[in-house]
């Protein structure tokens, strides 16, 4: 019987059970889309992802990422995790592994720098692939009936609702407080709604509230969800938190900016996870993007097919 192992580790934590699960199949090769697709729906975690040989040798690895429902080309955790997993082999694909990775994605390119505590690997900072996006605004009244809140606690202070992205697209809503964003309880036939009228999201509607704290405007509390992929609530998203890091960063007046952000999500769900952007513009244009966060293994074990 063929088998193929895996590895799963929580992301943007340091402490099991907690942070966002990821499931990791560190050797993909022989696998069909269909069997990958497969695998991912039965993890039924927010992604799953397979590692390939790079098309180009003087890259690490090809990554794809799977949802439960669908492959799609880029995701922050996803990265931050697979690069935690093979940063603990001393060879990938060959080649010796040192503290620079680069996977090979459909969204483009994704540079990698291992996080190490001493000698062992902690974690990761990865480089966005893409450049900054910003679609159309989005009326405050769908956002609302999303998630069952009072139109009138979405801020406009900032910006409207509006779709963002450095790789793959997100909604983006501030929140007036805390409890707002506590009561927040997603309606999966308003989400259909709001997936026909906009369609820059191909895997629904995947919207991000968050929350800035009065002390500091770059201390962000926030939730996501995406029912129509799956995935109810997501306790830490790093493609959106890189996306709103870089649009929140693009609004600044001034022409050059180097802005530090921690991002807190999970919370609601018990599963804390804590993810760190550093954005760069210069002459008014946000040119690099920086995710960062820890993970830790949880499990290992093998897949039969």
């Amino acid at each position: 019987m063929n088998t193929v192992a895996y590895v799963t580790v929580d992301v943007f934590t340091s402490e099991r059970f907690v942070g966002n699960p990821l499931a990791v199949i560190p050797d993909a090769r022989g696998l069909s889309s269909e069997a990958m697709q497969k695998i991912a729906a039965e993890f039924c975690y927010s992604e799953t992802t397979f590692v390939l040989p790079p098309e180009n040798p003087e890259h690490t690895a090809r990554v794809r990422i799977f949802t439960p429902t669908a492959e799609i080309p880029f995701a922050g955790h996803p990265n931050v995790g697979t690069a935690f997993v093979l940063g603990q082999q001393q060879v990938i694909f060959g080649k010796p592994t040192g503290d620079w990775l680069t996977f090979e994605e459909d969204a483009g390119l994704v540079e990698i720098t291992l996080l190490r505590n001493g000698s062992d690997v902690a974690g990761a900072s990865i480089r966005a692939p893409g450049k900054l996006t910003i679609g159309e605004t989005i009326a405050d009244e769908l956002i609302a009936a999303c998630v069952q809140i009072d139109p009138q606690s979405i801020r406009h202070a900032t910006h409207a609702p509006v779709f963002a992205s450095v790789g793959l697209p997100f909604a983006f809503a501030e929140l007036d407080s805390l409890e707002t964003l506590g009561k927040a309880r997603p309606n999966a036939a308003i989400f259909a709604e709001a997936a026909a009228r906009h369609k820059e999201d191909k895997t629904g509607f995947s919207l991000f509230l968050y929350v800035r704290s009065p002390e500091n405007p770059w201390a962000i509390r926030g939730r996501m969800f995406a029912p129509l992929d799956n995935v109810t609530e997501d306790p830490a998203t790093g493609s959106a938190s890189a996306a709103l890091g870089a649009y929140l960063t693009s609004l600044l007046p001034a022409q050059d900016a180097e802005v530090k952000i921690a991002i807190e999500q999970g919370v609601e769900m018990g599963r804390r996870s804590t993810i760190g952007v550093d954005v760069r513009k210069s002459a008014g244009t946000v040119n690099e993007v920086l995710l960062s966060g820890s993970s830790i293994c949880v499990m290992r074990g093998e897949i039969r097919l």
